[in-house]
C-alpha cells in the first residue's frame, strides 16, 4: 500500500531534474553569461549568425543583435552584414604602401587582370592609391589612348614614358602611401568627371560599406566617387567583413566588386542581393 507514495516521490525527483535540465537551456541564461557565451562562440569560430544564435538559444533576433551591438560597443567583436567576427588586429593601422606590397601578391594580380578587361580605348579612369591599383596601373601600358587621374605619386611614375595622359590632382603628399590628400585635391576632383574608378579599400562590409584607416584619404576617395560615373572596389577577399576607422562611401555607391575566389559563398550572394556586381577571379 505504499507503491503510491513512493512513485509520488520519483515523480518529484524526476521533476527537479527537468527543472534542472530547463535552467540549463540557452534561453534560461542570465543576459551577461548568454553574451559571454555568444562571445566565446566568436573567439572560437571566428564568427557567429544571427540566425545561428536565434535557433540555437532559442531567442528572438531583434535580442542576438542587440547583444552583438553590446559586444561590439565593448570592443569585443566586429559587427558585420548577419553576424559579427572575432577582432582582427590591424584594421585600424594604416600600413605603408612597401608593407602591404607583397601581400596576397596573385589575388591582385588576377584582380588587376580582370579589371583591365573592363577598360576601353579613350576612356577616362580615376586610379586610387593602394597596391591593388598600383597592379592595375603597371597593366595599363598597352592602351594607347587613355587619361589617368590619380592622387598617387608611385601611380603617376609608373605610367611615365606611355601614350598615357596622366592627371595627378595635387595636394598634400602622404608619406607612407605616397598619395595625395587634403582640401587642394579635394577641390580639384571635384572639377573633374571619369568614365571607371577604381577603388582600392582596407574593408568592406556590407553594414557599413567601404573603409579606409585614414580620414583625409577617405575624403579624397569619397570625392574619387563623386566624379566617376561608375564605381568598382578592387580588393582581395581579406578585406569582407572587417571595418576599418573611416568610412569612404556605403554599399550603394558601389557598381561592381572585383575580388578573389577566397570570397566566401554568404558574402558573395550578400553582395548580389545588394545589387552589385561582382567578378571573383
Amino acid at each position: 500500500m505504499f507503491q503510491p507514495v513512493q512513485q509520488v516521490r520519483e515523480l518529484q525527483i524526476v521533476s527537479k531534474k527537468n527543472r534542472s535540465k530547463k535552467a540549463e537551456k540557452p534561453h534560461d541564461m542570465l543576459i551577461d553569461e548568454r553574451r559571454q557565451h555568444i562571445l566565446e562562440l566568436v573567439q572560437r569560430d571566428g564568427r557567429v549568425l544571427v540566425g545561428d544564435l536565434s535557433r540555437d538559444l532559442k531567442i528572438s533576433q531583434i535580442t542576438i543583435r542587440k547583444d552583438l551591438d553590446h559586444l561590439e560597443s565593448k570592443g569585443l567583436v566586429q559587427r558585420s552584414h548577419g553576424g559579427a567576427l572575432r577582432i582582427q588586429p590591424g584594421t585600424m593601422i594604416d600600413l605603408s604602401l612597401r608593407e602591404k606590397r607583397d601581400r596576397n601578391h596573385d589575388e591582385k594580380d588576377r584582380i588587376a587582370e580582370a579589371a583591365i578587361s573592363l577598360i576601353r580605348e579613350g576612356q577616362c579612369v580615376i586610379l586610387d592609391s593602394g597596391t591593388t591599383t598600383t597592379a592595375i596601373a603597371e597593366k595599363l601600358k598597352k592602351f594607347a589612348k587613355l587619361t589617368v587621374i590619380t592622387n598617387a605619386v608611385n601611380i603617376a611614375a609608373e605610367l611615365d614614358g606611355t601614350e598615357i595622359e596622366v592627371v595627378l590632382i595635387g595636394g598634400t603628399l602622404r608619406k607612407n602611401s605616397f598619395s595625395l590628400v587634403g582640401p587642394l585635391a579635394e577641390d580639384n576632383l571635384r572639377e573633374m568627371h571619369a568614365d571607371l574608378l577604381f577603388l582600392g579599400v582596407d574593408g568592406f562590409d556590407l553594414e557599413v560599406g567601404v573603409t579606409t584607416p585614414n580620414l583625409l584619404e577617405s575624403r579624397v576617395n569619397r570625392a574619387m566617387v563623386k566624379a566617376a560615373q561608375r564605381v568598382i572596389v578592387v580588393c582581395d577577399s581579406s578585406k569582407f567583413n572587417r571595418r576599418s576607422l573611416s568610412r569612404i562611401v556605403s554599399p550603394a555607391e558601389i557598381h561592381h566588386v572585383i575580388t578573389d575566389r577566397k570570397l566566401s559563398p554568404e558574402t558573395a550572394e550578400s553582395l548580389r542581393a545588394a545589387k552589385i556586381e561582382l567578378t571573383i577571379v
